[in-house]
């Protein structure tokens, strides 16, 4: 029995270990990015501008900015948590076949910006875009679409419950960081250990501007299950698209059926910024 229990105790302090070190190192199990930059809008044909913008805390970000003319609104994109800007450049096109202006942003650690990823920093990264926009390109607010996908979903969710955007679209994205890893790893107290909350419904939840939730039933990393409680939780009006694919699939590009979805929800959303 004295063996059994010294046996326990070492498995024990081995999972406690374990726990410790998954606690500190939770950020490499987030954020995946690349600095390496793999092509620009101009391989799609799409002129553009690389600018670099400043956050509150004093990091240079990088950024795409992607004219469309005529313009219907501006998008400000807000990617996943791997690879970097030029890993967007397809769906950058298909929101310039729209008739948006895009600016995709690298968050602080990715790409050619500087700094060190975190949650905070990604919330500042976000909150520097929205002021390019309105400050340095005189955009109106109500001429601003914010769009985030995965990750970035949960990035766009907090921008629009502190500022004021045309519509709010948020693709493929989870209820909250917590939510998801409890998922992932079923078997490790993620909840107790979570360090990154990214509450995408809480946030979501304050917001009163259109919002389209685009989801696949397909989704092997983030579940359909995480739309529908999102788009439950969203303050009317509100639209569901629902999409095929995995979360990494690239069926917005060989299915008309995410264009259309979106394009008919800025028709309706965002062309009303036009004859304001």
């Amino acid at each position: 029995m004295r063996q059994f229990g010294s046996i326990l105790t070492v498995l024990a302090l081995a999972y406690a270990g374990f726990l410790a070190l998954i606690y500190v190192l939770q950020a490499r199990l987030i954020y995946f990015p690349v600095r390496e930059l793999a092509v620009t809008p101009q391989a799609r044909g799409l002129q553009y501008e690389d600018v670099y913008i400043d956050t509150e805390d004093g990091v240079r970000l990088n950024a795409w900015f992607v004219p469309a003319r005529p313009e219907r609104a501006v998008l400000l994109y807000f990617h996943g948590n791997a690879g970097n800007i030029s890993h967007r450049v397809e769906r950058t096109a298909l929101f310039h076949r729209l008739g948006l202006s895009v600016l995709v942003l690298d968050y602080r650690g990715y790409g050619r910006s500087g700094g060190t990823p975190s949650e905070d920093g990604t919330y500042r990264d976000a909150r520097a875009a929205w002021r390019y926009l309105i400050e340095t390109r005189r955009v109106a607010p109500d001429r601003i679409v914010l769009f985030g996908r995965s990750l970035g979903a949960a990035v766009a969710a907090r921008l629009a419950a502190e500022v004021g955007p045309r519509a709010l679209i948020l693709d493929s994205a989870f209820t909250a960081a917590a939510d998801l890893g409890a998922e992932v790893y079923p078997w490790l107290p993620v909840r107790w250990l979570a360090r990154y909350r990214y509450p995408t419904l809480e946030n979501l939840k304050k917001v009163n501007r259109p919002v389209l939730i685009v989801h696949s039933r397909d989704d092997e990393i983030i579940p359909l299950r995480h739309g529908q409680e999102l788009f439950a939780a969203a303050n009317a009006p509100k639209q569901f698209l629902e999409i095929r694919g995995g979360h990494n699939d690239p069926f917005f590009l060989t299915s008309p059926a995410y264009a259309e979805g979106v394009g008919a929800f800025l028709a309706r959303h965002a062309a009303a910024a036009e004859s304001d």
